[in-house]
């Protein structure tokens, strides 16, 4: 609860700041709305560092293979980068740039899937072999 807190308070400063600056120094505001994502995003490296030990004991536990979880976990990454990506684009005025980015992350998204569905289709194939 506390990381969340911290990270509203570091947006809101940003937003406020970048706001101000936006009208009298516009590069400024950049600079300050970059520093300000940059800051919110070393927070979240702390959070998932823990999220991934958790993944990691999770598929200990099911079986699944290790380099399922970690593809998983990529695509969910890429998702969010691009989303995020592509939130700062349309907040500086591209908002075709950032059809483009979300565009790109979703076919990588796609790209990252396709072990994942060829596994999926080897245990159906398994299963169907078995009846």
């Amino acid at each position: 609860m506390q990381e969340i807190l911290k990270i509203i308070g570091v947006a809101f400063v940003t937003a406020i700041a970048a706001l101000l600056l936006r009208s009298t120094k516009p590069e400024l505001s950049f600079a300050v709305t970059v520093t300000g994502i940059l800051v919110i995003l070393l927070f979240l490296v702390d959070m998932l560092q823990s999220s991934l030990i958790v993944f990691s004991k999770i598929a200990e536990l099911t079986g699944v293979e290790n380099g399922l979880i970690k593809i998983l976990l990529k695509i969910v990454g890429v998702g969010y980068i691009t989303e995020f990506g592509a939130g700062i684009l349309t907040d500086f005025g591209s908002p075709s740039v950032a059809d483009k980015v979300s565009l790109c992350g979703k076919v990588v998204i796609l790209t990252l899937s396709f072990p994942v569905i060829e596994s999926l289709l080897s245990l159906i194939q398994g299963f169907l072999q078995l009846l």
